[in-house]
């Protein structure tokens, strides 16, 4: 049983990729992160000997915080971050039990550079439908939960991504993009490391669907109707963005929870007078 104000690695690992996961803050020294310079999905890295100055940012939301091993670091900035009125714990055994458990790891190195409030800045075409929709998705999710998305002309793209450096995806001659039959949501599992079977199980329908390969998975097809769906009803490219994050949220927990799940309508009939 964990300790008071402390998360195990296995509840944890179930709060990854969901809507109300809490805000996940890790504070290992430099030298800890440079000898593994891996994240857990979703976490966002902040100095230890800051936590005053920072905590603010984190206020409306519950918090976890995650040290090398889960010991003076994690639970000294954990109480400064109850101190600001924040509820955090910290994760029992740290980084290190989560990696022994062998849960999932993001790749640091392919996150793109921050701006100055410290997210991840992406661009790409405007009028999205299923590739466009489900990366910004699992950015959201696990990469950067804070990620700016911006949507522009085709032909703006490269200008925006310059001009604003911003990391541009899903259109061609960039490196997060489609990659012989795959698609743009497969280069960002791949690259940032994320190989979970319910994301692959994930990957197969966005696939499926953004590639016109209804073959791959039979839920595609719906991906795709939904999709197309919601590009006729919002106009606003933002607007489709947030009603798109639900529809994924709810794929992804099927993907992870709800494959053998059957549902069939029993009823029995009436008897004869």
């Amino acid at each position: 049983m964990p300790a008071l104000n402390t998360i195990s690695v296995d509840k944890l690992n179930r709060l990854i990729g969901v809507p109300q996961a809490p805000a996940l803050i890790d504070v290992r020294t430099e030298e800890d992160f440079a000898l593994s310079p891996s994240l857990i999905p979703g976490s966002l890295r902040r100095p230890h000997d800051k936590a005053s100055q920072w905590a603010p940012e984190f206020g409306g939301r519950s918090a976890i915080v995650i040290c090398h091993q889960g010991l003076k670091l994690g639970q000294g900035v954990a109480a400064w971050l109850r101190h600001s009125g924040i509820d955090a714990d910290a994760l029992e055994g740290g980084y290190e039990a989560w990696a022994n458990a062998k849960l999932p790891l993001i790749k640091a190195a392919p996150i793109p550079q921050r701006d100055a409030q410290g997210r991840t800045v992406w661009v790409t075409r405007s009028r999205p439908k299923v590739d466009r929709i489900a990366c910004p998705w699992l950015i959201r999710r696990f990469i950067d939960p804070s990620a700016v998305f911006l949507f522009v002309n085709p032909s703006d793209v490269p200008g925006v991504a310059e001009r604003f450096n911003a990391t541009p995806f899903d259109v061609e001659g960039v490196f997060w993009s489609h990659r012989g039959e795959t698609c743009t949501f497969d280069t960002m599992l791949d690259e940032f490391g994320l190989s979970t079977e319910p994301l692959a199980r994930l990957a197969r329908i966005v696939r499926g669907a953004d590639t016109s390969r209804m073959d791959l998975t039979p839920e595609a097809a719906g991906l795709l109707a939904v999709s197309l769906g919601l590009s006729r009803m919002y106009a606003d490219d933002l607007e489709q963005l947030e009603a798109g994050m639900l529809v994924y949220d709810a794929l992804y927990r099927w993907c992870r929870d709800a494959t053998d799940e059957t549902h069939n309508w029993h009823f029995a009939p009436k008897k004869k007078s």
